[in-house]
């Protein structure tokens, strides 16, 4: 006599079950919010450009875009970054930011590299002085390029935070001196990456293009990412954006934690960029730059 028949099941302990009071089991794919969504994209886009480009490096320039990307970075290859974080220093950062790179770059096991900047006299005079000051970092990324040979630079720029910016391409080709030319980017539909650098040049790969501001901040909160304390209010006033010390300025606000600059951003009119002098120049002193190579 047979204990199990063809319309019986097995519950696994030996036991039959019919099958009419079998309990159909499904599989449905957990749910993913906003964030996760954002998250697994950028994911895809690190692991992307690591398998198919030869040499490449992740800028980080100590600000809450470039920290949520190291964090990204460290997600998508298992905790440990696994190639250079390159900072290109003006010398003119907040001491916090020096601190708190010196400080999580060890804490996150980096391969930090520090490349300094030359000084303004190298730089274009008929640049507006923000825009002059800016452009050193341009000129400390070629040399870095020049020094290291990278194809691919990692950067953490997303496009609502400049309208030059929105014009980007997640992988971007540039020139053999490190310009963008505007007029001629590949397309990118259904997330197909052209990861092919021109001869002897790079691309710049932007994981976080389609972020917005209120996205890095609430993913910051999120993930409890460590932040620099210029960011929150005091006195009445915070930094929306952070660069060199001598051209960034804060904005009025009483935001003093996370929750209250997403309450914040969902109620000002006021640009991101707003405290950065660069963005108060001349109209095409940003496309300037950032055609020359600027971040």
């Amino acid at each position: 006599m047979h204990l199990l028949r063809s319309d019986s099941g097995a519950d696994g302990l030996g036991f039959t079950v019919p099958v009419s009071t079998q309990i159909p089991v499904t599989q449905t794919a957990p749910s993913m919010d906003h964030l996760d969504q954002l998250e697994a994209q950028s994911i895809y886009i690190f692991r992307e450009a690591f398998a198919r480009l030869k040499k490449i490096a992740l800028l980080w320039s100590l600000g809450k875009d470039s920290n949520v990307m190291i964090w990204l970075a460290r997600k998508a290859f298992f905790s440990r970054v696994p190639f250079p974080a390159l900072h290109v220093d003006t010398g003119k950062k907040f001491p916090e930011m020096y601190r708190f790179r010196d400080h999580y770059g060890k804490e996150w096991e980096l391969d930090l590299r520090v490349e300094p900047c030359p000084p303004i006299d190298a730089v274009d005079p008929t640049l507006p002085p923000a825009a002059r000051s800016a452009a050193r970092k341009t000129e400390g990324l070629k040399m870095a390029l020049a020094k290291y040979g990278f194809d691919g630079l990692i950067a953490g720029i997303r496009r609502d935070e400049e309208a030059t910016r929105a014009k980007e391409r997640v992988f971007s080709p540039r020139g053999l001196e490190g310009n963008w030319d505007v007029r001629d980017q590949p397309p990118e539909f259904w997330d197909h990456f052209n990861a092919s650098p021109p001869q002897g040049a790079h691309l710049r790969i932007h994981p976080i293009l389609h972020w917005t501001e209120a996205d890095i901040w609430a993913y910051t909160k999120r993930e409890n990412i460590p932040i620099i304390p210029l960011y929150l209010a005091k006195d009445g006033k915070r930094y929306r954006s952070l660069g060199d010390q001598d051209i960034t300025n804060p904005v009025a606000s009483t935001a003093s934690n996370i929750d209250e600059i997403l309450i914040e951003l969902e109620q000002t009119k006021v640009p991101e960029r707003a405290g950065r002098a660069l963005d108060h120049e001349t109209e095409d002193a940003f496309e300037r730059l950032r055609v020359a190579g600027y971040l």
